[in-house]
């Protein structure tokens, strides 16, 4: 299974963890979140706890929901990643019958439409990349901002399509590579990065300047055209090619901050003051 990890989406006040697995083509949503929102409960813990007597109750009861449950590994509060059960929007909407709450009905009408819309985005590529420029646009990016952003992320997915062509295959080979790189270029690790930005669960990219955007696709195009070149194949060849496609970059942000005086890696970011009821960050 090819996963991705997503920001979580937004409904009301709770964020809700969400992973897509690309083979699949299919959304999978944190249980134990869809959980907290149908029950508003805000205490992590009271709401896993909820959950668990549920799942022993139905599957003492014999149903088949709790069967197609899956456990992945998603990020928590802490910034440290944990097995969570995880749903497909089918799952969750057998799962919501049996939980009483006035809260069912909007998230299932949520869920419902998540499941439409990918099938319209399957159908037609172009709407996926139309809701994400509408949605940065909500959330005040310039169209400028907005054209950088789409090429970094086109730039990231021709480098993993090239690994996964050439025997990188598990998830932590892909995130152990990616920071590489971003230490390459940037003197930091995403981790920290994230930090400095004084995000969370949140998508680094999404908050990143246009020049951080920038050199970030400069390091992983200059990344795969060395990989290419080199034919490089599993962990240790396709490291060297990061190295080396990081260091490209990290020699023209260094030649750029001697020249303006500015530092390319930023504390700036786009969170907002307050959340919508409900936002679908792509």
């Amino acid at each position: 299974m090819k996963t991705m990890n997503r920001a979580p989406a937004i409904f009301e006040d709770f964020k809700i963890r969400r992973v897509y697995d690309e083979e699949k083509e299919i959304w999978y949503f944190s249980v134990v979140d869809i959980i907290a929102a149908l029950t508003q409960q805000k205490d992590f813990q009271l709401a896993r706890n909820y959950w668990k007597v549920l799942k022993n109750r139905l599957k003492e009861e014999g149903s088949q929901s709790v069967t197609f449950c899956n456990r992945l590994k998603l990020e928590a509060g802490d910034g440290k990643k944990y097995l969570t059960d995880v749903a497909t929007p089918e799952t969750l909407l057998r799962l919501i019958q049996s939980v009483p709450s006035p809260k069912a009905e909007p998230i299932k009408l949520w869920l419902a439409k998540v499941g439409y819309e990918r099938m319209q985005e399957m159908a037609d590529p172009e709407r996926s990349l139309n809701r994400a420029r509408e949605n940065w646009k909500k959330h005040g990016r310039s169209e400028k901002w907005i054209q950088q952003r789409m090429m970094s992320q086109e730039t990231r997915n021709k480098l993993t399509d090239y690994w996964s062509k050439n025997e990188i295959t598990k998830e932590e080979e892909y995130a152990i590579l990616a920071d590489l790189i971003h230490q390459e270029w940037s003197d930091i690790s995403i981790k920290d990065h994230k930090k400095f930005k004084n995000l969370k669960t949140q998508n680094l990219r999404d908050h990143m300047t246009e020049a951080e955007l920038i050199f970030t696709a400069l390091a992983e195009l200059s990344t795969r055209q060395i990989a290419e070149i080199d034919q490089a194949k599993g962990m240790k060849e396709n490291k060297k090619a990061g190295a080396k496609g990081g260091g490209i970059a990290k020699k023209a942000r260094l030649d750029l901050e001697s020249q303006t005086g500015n530092k390319v890696v930023s504390q700036e970011n786009y969170l907002p003051t307050r959340d919508p009821k409900f936002i679908d960050n792509k």
